[in-house]
């Protein structure tokens, strides 16, 4: 229920993202996780044409990950989310009638397209339209997220059992009537006035050259690594503790039914205490220690009993919802921190990076974590790949961590005196008396009010000559702010003053 009131104190737009991202959910989880299986069992296909279909969609979706996000700021992101959807519905039917290899590549390559304009628009549109509510609106988006792949998860299993077409049919129906809904209800967001750069290549080269993104990109690989052993390290880890098949099933519901009880409230709490940013390195390790839960039962003896395989099962589902707790605390603030690296107008291309660099990181990540896994099992060091992933967690960590306290991060403030870059002066009147003087992207110097000096008996009181204010010329190009807003780090192509308050 405190989702559903949150959501519904979202705009129109957001409310139909929010679903969409439900719904997009539930068509992926429908069908992906069983391509594999019909493709080698159903079209008799070797293991490395299987490769091939499965390879080709995650390298169109991992690489023009950029280009979905120069789209949505050149065109919008509503023309983007709705031909990503377009496009979805189209490769998922080709999945349902199509048997041939040059079919079911083409089907492969255009869902991987999909996603590469689907997500990074979606991503846009949320941060644009959300206002002040970037963490609240992209923890939402984490919950419906979750759970439409839980639900996807358990409908596909079912209907996998009667005929995989019926699951392609299925899922290409759900994209075909977010497409229709999309196009219909979601609301026009244009595309932010352009900056400077006129070019998309202009536009990447800004981005990536922007030195403290690169680093949050680099610091925050070990998110995504280790979101990825939820498929893969942790199903097999599960499997060999209990050896029951549905184990890993259980941890997936386990920790889905924990982001629907507390991602919001994680994430509220932490806005009331201190700001998510100053907690993505916290988050960061707990998910790096979820992966020590797991080490007192894998490698071992198969259970004995029922009651010993569930407690071992018990045991994993402990460390599945700890990843799960970490993921809540860091996921939110990081989607919230992307966009405010850079220039508004070019948030989708922020976004779309972003995930490049996540998707270089995952599949990095999970061939390391892999490899671990093999090396574990011909060496009897079934710990290696556990501690493999505990030393992602806590070098992610401990990167985050040093960016937060070199203020390198949007949204950290600046204490007073601490120098962060020249520019012109600006006076603003403050509170109470007093007054601040403000340096654009530069460091706040309190200025002590004057105290009132009662006039002698007899004496007029002299009037106070007024304090000489630097002013700012139109072409300095500096903007006035509430004196209550301390300006953080400058971002890039922008001015301090553009930092949101915390």
């Amino acid at each position: 229920m405190r989702n559903i009131r949150a959501t519904r104190d979202f705009s129109l737009a957001l409310r139909l993202l929010l679903f969409n991202q439900f719904g997009i959910d539930i068509g992926f989880y429908l069908l992906m996780p069983f391509l594999a299986a019909y493709l080698e069992q159903g079209l008799g296909m070797s293991a490395a044409l299987v490769g091939l279909v499965l390879g080709a969609r995650n390298l169109s979706q991992q690489g023009l990950f950029i280009l979905g996000g120069s789209a949505a700021d050149r065109l919008g992101p509503r023309v983007v989310i709705i031909t990503g959807c377009t496009l979805r519905t189209v490769g998922f039917g080709l999945f349902a009638f199509g048997s041939s290899l040059w079919l079911l590549l083409c089907a492969s390559v255009l869902t991987g397209l999909a996603a590469a304009l689907f997500y990074p628009a979606v991503r846009t549109y949320v941060a644009l339209e959300s206002g002040d509510r970037k963490a609240e609106a992209f923890a939402l988006l984490n919950v419906y997220a979750t759970t439409g792949s839980l639900l996807g998860l358990l409908l596909g299993s079912v209907l996998f059992l009667a005929d995989f077409r019926l699951c392609a049919v299925v899922a290409a129906a759900v994209f075909g009537v977010l497409t229709i809904a999309q196009a219909m209800v979601l609301p026009t967001h244009g595309a932010p006035p352009r900056g400077p750069s006129a070019t998309v290549f202009a536009d990447w080269r800004e981005a990536c050259c922007n030195r403290r993104f690169l680093l949050f990109c680099l610091a925050t690989t070990g998110m995504f690594t280790m979101e990825n052993q939820l498929y893969l390290l942790l199903p097999e880890g599960a499997l060999d503790a209990s050896g029951w098949k549905g184990a890993a099933g259980v941890l997936l519901a386990a920790g889905a039914i924990a982001n629907m009880l507390f991602q919001l409230r994680i994430t509220r709490a932490l806005a009331r205490n201190g700001g998510g940013t100053r907690w993505v390195s916290s988050g960061l390790v707990v998910m790096g220690v979820s992966f020590l839960p797991p080490l007192l039962v894998c490698g071992s003896a198969p259970p004995g009993s029922t009651a010993e395989a569930l407690a071992r099962t018990l045991v994993m589902v402990i460390g599945s919802v700890m990843l799960f707790f970490g993921i809540m605390v860091a996921h939110p603030t990081a989607m919230e921190l992307i966009p405010q690296f850079g220039r508004e107008s070019l948030t989708g291309t922020y976004f779309g990076l972003f995930y490049v660099f996540s998707g270089i990181a995952a599949t990095g990540g999970n061939a390391v974590v892999g490899r671990a896994m093999d090396i574990g099992k011909q060496a009897d060091l079934y710990w290696l790949p556990w501690v493999c992933c505990l030393c992602w967690g806590l070098a992610s960590a401990g990167g985050v961590a040093l960016m937060y306290r070199a203020r390198m991060l949007p949204g950290v403030p600046v204490p007073s005196g601490a120098p962060v870059a020249e520019g012109p002066v600006v006076s603003t009147g403050g509170g109470q008396g007093s007054s601040v003087v403000k340096r654009a992207a530069a460091p706040v110097v309190p200025v002590a009010p004057a105290a009132p000096k009662t006039p002698s008996p007899g004496k007029t009181p002299k009037r106070p000559t007024p304090a000489l204010e630097p002013t700012a010329n139109a072409s300095d190009g500096i903007r006035q702010q509430d004196a209550a807003r301390l300006p953080g780090p400058a971002r890039a192509g922008d001015e301090a003053s553009d930092q949101p308050p915390r």
